[in-house]
């Protein structure tokens, strides 16, 4: 329990420009996450005025942060979650299939079930490295994508696996359904993404974003939607989401990014149908090329068979 206290942060010329959560990160001592959770609950102001964990930080400004009492934040809850499955088991990692509403990790905000709480409840052992919250945890799915993530259970494979999803060595291969039909049939969405400049929770294609690549090719085309078969070279937040959503053909269900939700009504869909359907990486020891598939879970597949028998 630690006590609580104001912190007066004057920005000097250098920290000029960075993220709020990113000048508490470097000046207080927090982790990313402990940041973003105070200026969520409005504790870091400018001028009597709240900052969102996103502001850039204006040169000689004066930002007070007032840190409450609380327990250690964001502790890993122990909890079962029994759709969550094991596929692959071994010395160095394991894969899991996540199924929908689990989150990767405790974040600010999140009250749910999440994968590190659900290895813990199982009685995994995972890696320590990281921040304490995000224990053992390479990749992240979003809380609303079902799928294959890899996780580390000791500090080797958290280092070698680590730098494969940062130097891109690894294969990601989803599977999703968008309405309409993509043109060209298969092709590559090359659009650089940031967050959304009027939505801190949202993401957008943005000039100034990080450069954001996604390749696909169309499986299955039924009028009103497609299947595709998307395969990443980067992992940026909502990515697939967000550039089918540029496109003009949003994930189905998925009424963040813009989805019909008469289609998604029709389709008994209550989130995007994105599934992480393939994952293959070096193991992280041997260095032999390892590849894992999932099949599609039952609201998924049920959306699907709907479009091919024409039930909407």
């Amino acid at each position: 329990m630690s006590e609580p206290r104001t912190e007066q942060l004057v920005v000097s010329p250098d920290e000029a420009g960075t993220r709020i959560d990113a000048l508490l990160t470097r000046r207080l001592g927090l982790s990313r996450v402990q940041a973003a959770l105070l200026c969520t609950e409005g504790n870091v102001t400018l001028a009597g005025k709240a900052l969102g964990k996103s502001r850039k930080a204006p040169a000689g400004a004066t930002i007070e942060v007032f840190i409450p009492l609380r327990p250690d934040p964001l502790e890993i809850r122990v909890e079962i979650v029994e759709d969550l499955k094991i596929i692959a088991d071994e010395d160095d990692y394991v894969v899991i299939d996540k199924p929908v509403g689990v989150a990767a990790h405790p974040s600010p905000g999140w009250v749910g079930p999440t994968v590190v709480g659900a290895l813990a409840g199982a009685g995994y052992r995972i890696s320590t490295s990281g921040s304490a919250e995000r224990q053992g945890i390479v990749h992240r799915l979003d809380v609303g994508t079902s799928g294959l993530m890899v996780v580390a259970k000791s500090e080797r494979a958290y280092t070698a696996l680590k730098r494969a999803f940062k130097e891109r060595t690894t294969k990601k291969i989803y599977h999703a359904v968008v309405q309409g039909l993509p043109d060209p049939l298969e092709g590559t969405i090359d659009a650089p993404l940031g967050r959304h400049p009027g939505h801190d929770w949202k993401f957008a294609v943005l000039e100034d974003g990080r450069a954001s690549v996604t390749h696909y090719k169309v499986l299955e085309a039924f009028g009103r939607a497609s299947l595709v078969e998307v395969v990443l070279e980067t992992g940026r937040t909502h990515q697939i989401r967000v550039h089918f959503s540029a496109m003009r053909h949003p994930c189905a269900g998925d009424q963040t990014y813009g989805a019909d939700p008469k289609l998604s009504a029709a389709l008994g869909l209550t989130r995007q149908w994105l599934h992480a359907q393939r994952l293959g990486f070096n193991h992280p020891v041997t260095g032999e090329w390892v590849e894992y598939t999932s099949d599609y879970p039952v609201d998924l597949n049920s959306a699907l068979e709907k479009l091919r028998d024409g039930e909407f």
